[in-house]
């Protein structure tokens, strides 16, 4: 039988574009993980397609059964809406972040994923965790180059 597992994702830019980073929770049964990283120049949009790769990319068995639940419209509708499989049909051709779309699509399809919207800064308290997770990455002194962004 495939894991359960789920995930809230956010990301967080101080200025857009400005430093960012992405937080990340994990949760299969009993067990618990937290992910984040900081970024010295990235965008709003990048640290929440990246928070959502990096999190499958985490995942320990292809075949999983994951929900994610993030306060990015952007990132859920496409998905949800099936806009991605236009835009890599076309190549990405005038999309931003093509880079980690392409990421994206590449371990979205090792695993069954399902997205929920959940409303930001509102009371989902592992979204919340997820916020304070992100800002305090991007706020740190630990900050790496986002190499994907063109700015």
């Amino acid at each position: 039988m495939a894991a359960e597992i789920t995930i809230y994702t956010d990301g967080s830019a101080l200025g857009n574009p400005g430093p960012g980073g992405y937080g990340i929770v994990l949760m299969s049964g009993p067990h618990r993980k937290e992910l984040s990283q900081g970024f010295r120049l990235t965008t709003n949009n990048r640290m929440e397609l990246m928070a959502v790769c990096v999190a499958l990319e985490a995942l320990r068995f292809r075949g999983s059964n994951v929900t994610i639940y993030s306060d990015s419209k952007y990132v859920v509708e496409a998905v949800n809406q099936r806009w991605i499989l236009g835009w890599e049909r076309t190549g990405f051709k005038g999309k931003k972040n093509p880079d980690l779309w392409m990421r994206f699509l590449r371990i979205y399809r090792e695993h069954n994923v399902r997205f929920v919207w959940v409303k930001g800064h509102a009371s989902t308290v592992e979204n919340n965790r997820c916020d304070q997770l992100a800002v305090a990455a991007a706020s740190s002194g630990n900050l790496i180059e986002d190499t994907g962004y063109d700015g």
